[in-house]
């Protein structure tokens, strides 16, 4: 440890803290999918983007996501508190300058998390998909779902939209509303095979209740680009082991996670799929460095989530905060030290 000597401090801006209502006037989807574009054809270290740790109790567990952003600007971490029991969560960003090591912000990470998984897909089937104005298939009808076809709608023209959930009134919801607010030709069906269909996007975000696959590989068609955010963990499910088995690239936000971690992966290796040599990075793929070879080539992209995202979409918005006066600056914080 170094020994703290006189005028060893070093001054540094108030931290600013951005509540979750400011997210929602700082945020929008183009300028989220552009910074995290930008962020993924950097190099990027596996040490700047270490994996994620969890501390476990009885009931409640916190999570921590760390990482450094290729910008030179920050680098944060994300907390985020559950409790099970109370079914209750919490979610904090912390920015620190990289230059002078000071606390730059806290977020309120609640909407951040929505924002970064759904502007970063957005950025996979942005490279992976045919110049065109896209048919989509949404499985899933929740707040992930809308969040996908949103990120995707501000940077790609959409020629239609149909959509699947099992609660009829839900999938009718889901339709009216994005025709209603957003102008979109979208059409509620009464099955993922018919939403998948003639599909050149198909964007999962939901399970089924006994962790059953809601998309098979039988349904896809030649040229798809697939997106699964719905299964992060052993336990879940979202693609059958077909779906990975037809796929020609599977993309990965976070690789060793995707591949270990996640129970799609962990059943297609269980079936003897090799999806090991199918398996790239995300920075690897908007880099140019992994590609589709043929236009009929089937593209998934599997996401758990990085720290990288939310460092980059916390790094967005809070550039935005500073020019247009939003947050609070808090009248006391940690004060960097000489070491």
């Amino acid at each position: 440890m170094g020994t703290l000597h006189p005028g060893a401090a070093i001054t540094v801006p108030p931290t600013l803290f951005i509540s979750d209502a400011e997210v929602a006037q700082l945020a929008d989807w183009n300028s989220a999918v552009e910074a995290l574009r930008q962020a993924y054809a950097s190099s990027i270290s596996p040490a700047m983007v270490p994996p994620r740790s969890m501390a476990r109790g009885d009931g409640v567990w916190l999570r921590g996501l760390t990482a450094v952003s290729p910008t030179g600007g920050h680098m944060g971490c994300k907390l985020i508190s559950a409790s099970v029991k109370h079914r209750r969560a919490s979610y904090l960003i912390s920015l620190f300058d990289e230059t002078t090591m000071g606390l730059s912000a806290l977020i309120d990470g609640n909407r951040v998390t929505g924002i970064r998984t759904a502007a970063t897909a957005a950025v996979a089937v942005d490279k992976a998909a045919p110049r065109k104005a896209l048919r989509i298939a949404v499985i899933g009808s929740g707040f992930e779902a809308r969040g996908l076809l949103l990120a995707l709608a501000s940077i790609r023209d959409i020629a239609d939209v149909k959509v699947f959930s099992p609660t009829p009134a839900s999938r009718e919801r889901f339709a009216a509303d994005m025709r209603a607010h957003e102008g979109m030709s979208i059409k509620p069906v009464a099955s993922a095979q018919e939403a998948v269909q003639g599909a050149d996007v198909v964007l999962c975000a939901a399970r089924s209740r006994d962790e059953s696959p809601v998309l098979r590989g039988e349904w896809l068609e030649p040229g798809m680009t697939v997106v699964s955010i719905g299964s992060t963990l052993p336990e879940q499910r979202e693609v059958d082991d077909q779906v990975l088995a037809r796929a020609s690239l599977i993309v990965a936000d976070m690789v060793e996670e995707v591949m270990h971690d996640t129970g799609d992966m962990l059943a297609a290796a269980k079936a003897n799929v090799d999806v090991a040599s199918k398996l790239v990075s995300l920075d690897d793929f908007v880099a140019g460095r992994a590609e589709r070879k043929k236009a009929s080539d089937i593209v998934v992209y599997k996401s758990v989530g990085s720290a990288l995202q939310d460092v980059i979409t916390a790094e967005m918005l809070l550039s935005r905060a500073r020019e247009r006066g939003i947050g609070t600056p808090l009248a006391n914080s940690i004060v960097p030290v000489s070491k």
